[in-house]
């Protein structure tokens, strides 16, 4: 692995919007990133294996929940700092920041937000610090995009309830002590429970042949008449409102996720264009090449710019999930289209592993996809700006 020589772009002086802490924080993951995550990445990905050994390290570094109080182990962090964390973490890869927002906004947020004081304690303290993984069942077989779907189901018996059903496509699921886990009860509510690993009947077979998202670990998850006790269940919330609140925790994330991959393309294309010579001259020299990057970094600072925004709104309670759901579909086709023209730009040199772009690229496919679709998200801005509802 060459050197890692990043270099953030930031055309319009954002981080002039940014706190000493904001830029302590970012600061501190982006070298982490460059320490720990650059040097091993692409072979974890080459051999599709998951670098377990990072989970531990993004815990101690407070990537895990960073918005939960300090008093369950979160940092009490602000979203601006959450979303640095998270494109730090993708501008090294996209599975590394997909670990960590599961683990924050999928499993730490609806314990936090929905669970009992019992349940705070007793799970997210070892969520924060990396001792435990977990994950997010909500995807099943033949239902992805129609949540309200779901199949998966509890019934009840006596102290405990009965579990039966199938999660598909679910990140960390290999590796997870603890899944908070959707289904619908027997007067056909959905709710959350907490399944623990060791749990009879309970298993997460791995997904294998993915040509994206490689070094992170997917499976799904199988319930065969899996006794949960009751005090698991999550007691303050009932219906889509649990999984999807959490979901729009997740999409912030994303967004401004996408752009740390943005910013490595990007910033692999600018260094090339000038040190690669074709026809007596780098290649940066051309017109063609500087049309692409001019476009790139113009598209990134758009991207900034709508992520600071709605991290600002977040913080102040008043960012809708429509807002949070347009900033995701953006960031993930702008970071896509750029990874596409920084591959590109590199000629054959860019699908080979030496750089990082034909990762990124082959990452955001299931970027694109997860937490709602690009034409889903295109769809949910579309009802918000007409109030007609295209789903149904």
């Amino acid at each position: 692995m060459a050197q890692d020589l990043f270099q953030s772009p930031d055309y319009f002086n954002l981080d002039e919007l940014l706190t000493e802490e904001h830029l302590m924080i970012r600061d501190a993951v982006r070298n982490y990133v460059k320490q720990e995550i650059s040097p091993i990445i692409e072979s974890y990905a080459q051999k599709a294996e998951f670098p377990q050994h990072i989970v531990k390290q993004l815990g101690d570094l407070g990537c895990f929940g960073p918005t939960v109080p300090a008093e369950y182990g979160g940092g009490g962090l602000d979203y601006i700092s959450y979303g640095l964390m998270m494109q730090e973490l993708e501008r090294g890869d996209s599975g590394v920041r997909s670990t960590a927002s599961v683990q924050g906004s999928l499993v730490m947020f609806p314990i936090y937000e929905f669970g009992s004081e019992d349940q705070r304690r007793k799970y997210l303290p070892k969520l924060a610090s990396g001792e435990w993984l977990g994950c997010f069942g909500l995807t099943e077989p033949n239902h992805g995009s129609n949540p309200a779907g779901m199949l998966t189901n509890i019934k009840d018996a006596g102290d405990h309830v009965i579990l039966n059903g199938a999660k598909m496509w679910i990140s960390n699921a290999p590796y997870a002590q603890v899944a908070v886990v959707w289904a619908r009860d027997e007067a056909g509510d959905i709710r959350g429970v907490i399944v623990e690993r060791g749990m009879e009947g309970f298993s997460t077979p791995t997904t294998h042949n993915k040509w994206s998202l490689r070094a992170s670990a997917t499976g799904e998850l199988v319930f065969d008449n899996v006794k949960v006790p009751k005090e698991n269940i999550l007691p303050n919330v009932k219906g889509l409102k649990g999984p999807l609140s959490c979901l729009t925790k997740a999409r912030f994330g994303i967004a401004w996720g996408t752009i740390g991959a943005a910013m490595d393309c990007y910033d692999t294309a600018l260094r090339y264009s000038k040190e690669r010579i074709q026809f007596d001259k780098p290649i940066g020299a051309f017109q063609l090449q500087q049309k692409k990057l001019a476009e790139m970094i113009t598209e990134i600072t758009k991207a900034q710019l709508l992520n600071w925004r709605v991290a600002v709104l977040m913080n102040e309670g008043k960012a809708t999930p429509q807002q949070v759901s347009m900033a995701k579909r953006n960031g993930c086709e702008v970071a896509a289209n750029i990874c596409r023209d920084a591959r590109q730009m590199l000629g054959g040199m860019g699908i080979t592993g030496e750089y990082p772009v034909m990762r990124h690229m082959m990452n955001l496919e299931s970027v694109i996809t997860y937490e709602g679709t690009h034409d889903i998200h295109l769809l949910i801005t579309g009802m918000d700006i007409t109030g007609f509802n295209a789903f149904k």
